[in-house]
């Protein structure tokens, strides 16, 4: 099944010109120079396709995708492939630039990229969801490859549909191609732990960020914004820490128990009845409700744009741990830093997800396969220490850690450029 995050209220601000404004804090603090600022600021590559399919009805429909290059400087891009009606450019711009920061605030050699299809999924059969997958990837096979563009799941896409993308490059290749993509089934040259890696990382960054606040774990209350794969998995292994999970809400709404929840019997429930709605042993509430709820940690795990300046100064979390891509517009950060909200910001908090797919990428292209604790043993390790730099980074020039960050991104990513020189 396709897994659905909620669609919370956005600000009108756009997203590329969100992240920009971070970038340029970022840039001006380092003292970036300006050609090393106009290589990074723009994609190298951005590529618009029509999509034509054969409905289930016999009738032909044209969807429209996209594949957004924004960097090959550390090593192959890699990113996401997202399903939804209300993808757009900007979007996909703003999502590939935060994955080369985000690769390279965990030191992994791979550039970012993004790609999207403006469709429904919730309304279109398997069978539509294939022809749709194989022909948006054969429309942009020639950005694709294990040494090009490599995707992953996205929202509203998941392992079967990165299946599908393998075996229709594999086809053209006339080889079989695992590390063209990750996020695949395990059978199929998948990693163990991937599935849970992002939720993984947000709980290893919260830990951390509460030690350095010295807030104690056991008992700390925790508010989920979104319970899809992310949210999902953040919850269930931020309770086995001990911490309290107090509301997760899904598009259906929310549930509050200030009791705590308990998150595998929630979790049973909404694969019996698909949503959250109806659960008995929780109150109901609202997403706009959750986002300002009394807790200790918030983990916004949905979409973009949802903490606003409309209503950040509500927000009462001690911490947030962005589990989503940029989930707090640029307008909010302000807000939250005068309210002292410690915020671990997006390409470092959901980091989890793309370093374990690198490792499902190392052990494609090397053919040996690691064992879980394996793989979540070398993801805490990283996570721990990229958290710890990012920190460092951030006391240093006396700055938020989101600042903090990107200054850590672009400062390894210009200095490979600067390395590397120009290609006249």
């Amino acid at each position: 099944m396709l897994y659905k995050e909620p669609a919370p209220i956005k600000d009108k601000e756009n997203p590329f010109e969100s992240m920009m404004s971070r970038f340029n804090i970022a840039a001006e603090v380092l003292g970036l120079d300006e050609e090393v600022y106009n290589v990074l600021k723009s994609p190298t590559r951005q590529v618009i396709v029509n999509v034509p399919v054969t409905m289930d009805d016999g009738k032909v429909r044209v969807f429209e995708g996209y594949r957004v290059i924004h960097s090959t400087i550390l090593g192959p891009s890699k990113g996401g492939v997202r399903y939804a009606p209300d993808v757009f450019l900007d979007e996909v711009k703003a999502l590939a630039a935060w994955m080369t920061w985000k690769c390279a605030v965990v030191n992994i050699p791979f550039g970012g990229s993004k790609g999207g299809v403006v469709c429904d999924p919730s309304t279109m059969s398997n069978a539509e969801l294939e022809r749709v997958t194989r022909r948006y990837t054969s429309a942009i096979i020639e950005t694709l490859g294990p040494d090009s563009d490599v995707p992953a799941p996205d929202m509203n896409t998941n392992e079967r549909i990165m299946a599908w993308i393998m075996d229709t490059y594999s086809m053209h290749k006339r080889h079989t191609v695992t590390a063209v993509v990750t996020g695949k089934p395990v059978e199929m040259g998948g990693s163990l732990g991937r599935r849970e890696a992002t939720g993984r990382g947000c709980m290893i960054v919260t830990r951390q960020a509460l030690n350095r606040l010295r807030m104690p774990v056991q008992g700390t209350r925790v508010a989920v914004q979104g319970f899809g794969n992310v949210g999902s998995v953040s919850a269930s292994l931020m309770e086995q820490q001990g911490m309290k999970i107090i509301a997760v809400s899904d598009k259906s709404g929310g549930i509050y128990n200030p009791k705590g929840l308990r998150v595998r019997e929630v979790i049973q429930h909404v694969r019996q009845h698909r949503f959250l709605s109806g659960y008995p042993e929780a109150e109901q509430i609202s997403n706009d409700q959750l986002l300002t709820l009394d807790c200790d940690v918030l983990v916004p795990a949905a979409m973009e744009n949802v903490i606003t300046s409309h209503n950040a100064g509500e927000v009462k979390a001690r911490i947030i741990c962005e589990g989503a891509n940029g989930p707090t517009t640029a307008g909010a950060d302000k807000i939250l830093d005068e309210n002292g909200v410690f915020v671990i910001p997006d390409i470092l908090a959901n980091a989890g997800g793309v370093t374990v797919s690198y490792f499902e990428w190392v052990q494609d292209r090397g053919g040996y396969f690691w064992d879980e604790d394996t793989v979540n043993q070398r993801l805490e390790r990283i996570m721990v220490q990229s958290f710890e730099e990012v920190a460092s980074m951030a006391g240093r020039h006396g700055i938020n850690l989101r600042i903090g960050a990107y200054m850590q991104a672009i400062e390894r990513v210009a200095a490979v450029h600067r390395l590397r020189g120009m290609y006249a």
